[in-house]
């Protein structure tokens, strides 16, 4: 189900989209007991999703020191096989918070509320990623 969101998530990185999927489903049926409500499987489902991918990216280090990195080829971690490889790269330069509220609330259609739990934040704060990241968007796709 949070295939797509993912994939999305990680700027059409499709390998670390399967291993973040992957992690998801093993932590879902691991806690599948404590799981009650039925009719929010799909919100629970993408809590895991948006967790684990936040641990996974709080627990990138970088492997190569500055100076090396400046002589590296940057790398464009979009699917080339991609048609919408522009935004995900406008995608990959939002911040976490700004670009899950905007893929969850466009792409998933997920209200505000739903959002705000899957997130674990105010509706508040949701509507100001989703406002940040619509500006930041258009700034950086006109750009291009």
């Amino acid at each position: 189900m949070p295939e797509r969101f993912l994939v999305a998530l990680c700027c059409g990185d499709t390998a670390l989209a399967d291993d973040v999927a992957q992690e998801t489903y093993i932590k879902a049926y691991l806690s599948c007991d404590t799981f009650t409500n039925i009719e929010k499987f799909n919100a629970w489902i993408f809590k895991i999703a948006y967790n684990t991918f936040v641990n996974h990216k709080r627990g990138e280090r970088l492997t190569v020191e500055y100076e090396e990195a400046r002589d590296i080829p940057a790398q464009n971690t979009a699917d080339s096989s991609f048609a919408y490889q522009e935004l995900y790269n406008a995608l990959n330069k939002l911040p976490a918070k700004e670009r899950s509220s905007v893929l969850l609330f466009y792409m998933e259609e997920y209200s505000i509320k739903e959002i705000a739990d899957i997130q674990e934040v105010s509706q508040d704060a949701v509507k100001q990623h989703l406002s940040r990241g619509r500006k930041h968007l258009r700034n950086l796709l006109s750009t291009n």
